[in-house]
């Protein structure tokens, strides 16, 4: 359980930051090159292998977050890697309704990673 709040720690208040930017700057993306998105899913897939080699833990309590977060991470990484030309997410409802799942994510394990233990299940 400490190994999970700690990746929460830092996990959590990251998947916040992460997608509350987006959802300010996502025009953004409608103009980057290919070789940064490249290096975008280099990123993610390291991350989320780390992750999933360090806690592949699928309990069904607030820390399968952990897990699916970095199968996430892992999995948009490896596409970005093959296919970085792709045209990335346009901004309309789906989009939004993505970042704002992931905000809620975020905060669910930053609560967590940040509460003490004798208040958590």
């Amino acid at each position: 359980m400490e190994n999970s709040r700690a990746l929460a720690k830092v996990i959590g208040p990251t998947l916040c930051v992460m997608a509350t930017s987006e959802m300010v700057n996502l025009h953004i993306w409608s103009e980057v090159v290919a070789s940064l998105i490249y290096l975008n899913g280099i990123i993610l897939f390291t991350t989320g292998l780390y992750i999933i080699r360090i806690h592949n833990s699928w309990k069904i309590d607030w820390t399968i977050f952990i897990t699916l977060t970095a199968w996430l991470g892992m999995t948009i990484g490896l596409f970005r890697v093959f296919f970085p030309e792709t045209k990335q997410l346009a901004a309309n409802p789906f989009t939004y309704a993505i970042l704002l799942g992931l905000i809620i994510v975020g905060m669910i394990l930053t609560w967590k990673a940040y509460t003490s233990a004798k208040h958590t299940g």
